[in-house]
């Protein structure tokens, strides 16, 4: 499926230049943009935005201005999940999210959809979980799925270039398919569903599967599950294109699994072997939530804000080693905005910093390490 030319990055990364003056609150950016350094190596960059009551950060004009200076993408941060847009089984609210793509295209940033199933029942609004499928469950379970993507999908056009599709279903401590309402009345065949009313639905698209592995020891079965997950709808030929790694980094505790605050040769040898086994099938990569945790990191800033950024540098020159890899997307631009804040909070209760930018809108050693791995990497063999 064709991608993004070179052209369409370099028009968008010098519209994305004209607007900063409109940021407002924001400080002055570096002379150049963390996307416009993407992508002259044929990379994007980008980071999501959140309007809604879980994060307002759409709502700060100075996060906004940092977006706008900083950013070729923009993925709403939770309205297009189910239990934002859709309130009930007869409506769908698309007010909050249309106001952040409207936003995104006046400043000449692309959209990506984040998601059209969050495969978690914790996450799923309480009348999915509870939903009457009647007497024909299998056939009623795939008319939801169906008219959900299709209306999401059919709704915003090729103004979304990418979406993922299917978000977290393989349950990390089992390595298999999480138990949901869905998979109860189809099995594996929810997957194969999504995918096919995506690409029905948006044939333009670029169609990932997002998931949190990470090199972790404690990550294998997550990790392992993945490579089936794939492997299986590869030779279902389902129209799947990438694999979304997270990249929720660092010592943190994320889905069970801490994570480490160290990159060492084992662990890089074994995160390499599973992107290996990925791009072996064929499949590109996105990075598609990167920030990074901070359990065990020093109160003093200036050294943690060190921490931070080196094992940022050590990962990004992994991943971005991969010519597969089509795009970045952080996971907040500021720290306050995080939800970091609101998970696995520092005994010294101080706020975290595992986001480029820091609560005053300065850009940070962290965003230097984006920067130079970005200079660093190869060029993609075939540019978005």
């Amino acid at each position: 499926m064709a991608g993004i030319s070179r052209r369409d990055w370099m028009a968008l990364a010098g519209s994305a230049g004209a607007a900063a003056g409109l940021a407002g609150a924001a400080t002055a950016a570096p002379a150049q943009s963390l996307h416009e350094i993407a992508r002259a190596r044929g990379l994007g960059f980008g980071s999501c935005i959140g309007n809604g009551a879980e994060s307002a950060s759409f709502k700060d004009a100075g996060v906004r201005g940092v977006h706008i200076k900083e950013c070729g993408i923009v993925v709403p941060e939770n309205e297009l999940k189910w239990v934002q847009l859709r309130p009930n089984p007869k409506e769908f609210t698309f007010y909050a999210a249309d106001q952040v793509i409207e936003w995104a295209e006046a400043n000449h940033m692309m959209v990506r959809g984040h998601t059209l199933l969050w495969h978690v029942p914790k996450w799923m609004p309480d009348w999915v979980n509870k939903y009457d499928f009647g007497p024909r469950p299998a056939t009623e379970a795939e008319r939801l799925l169906r008219e959900h993507i299709t209306t999401v999908c059919s709704r915003y056009g090729t103004r979304i270039f990418t979406y993922d599709v299917v978000n977290e279903t393989i349950d990390p401590d089992t390595g298999n398919l999480r138990d949901t309402v869905f998979t109860r009345h189809l099995g594996d065949a929810v997957i194969d569903i999504c995918f096919d009313a995506a690409h029905k639905a948006a044939p333009h698209a670029r169609l990932v599967y997002n998931d949190y592995m990470s090199w972790s020891g404690a990550s294998a079965k997550h990790r392992d599950g993945v490579l089936k997950l794939l492997s299986r709808l590869k030779a279902a030929n389902a129209p799947v294109h990438l694999l979304g790694v997270q990249s929720h980094i660092g010592p943190g505790l994320l889905g069970g699994v801490q994570g480490t605050r160290t990159f060492d040769t084992k662990m890089q040898a074994d995160w390499k072997g599973f992107l290996d086994s990925v791009v072996a099938m064929g499949f590109d990569l996105a990075v598609t939530e990167f920030d990074v945790g901070e359990t065990g990191t020093p109160s003093d800033i200036t050294e943690r804000d060190k921490v931070l950024a080196d094992l940022t540098r050590l990962y990004f020159d992994l991943m971005l080693g991969y010519s597969q890899v089509n795009y970045v997307m952080a996971w907040g631009m500021v720290d306050h905005y995080s939800w970091l804040q609101n998970s696995n909070a520092r005994p010294d209760g101080m706020m975290k910093r595992g986001s480029p930018y820091d609560d005053n809108y300065q850009p940070k050693l962290m965003r230097q390490a984006l920067a130079d791995a970005f200079r660093a990497a190869p060029m993609r063999t075939s540019a978005l």
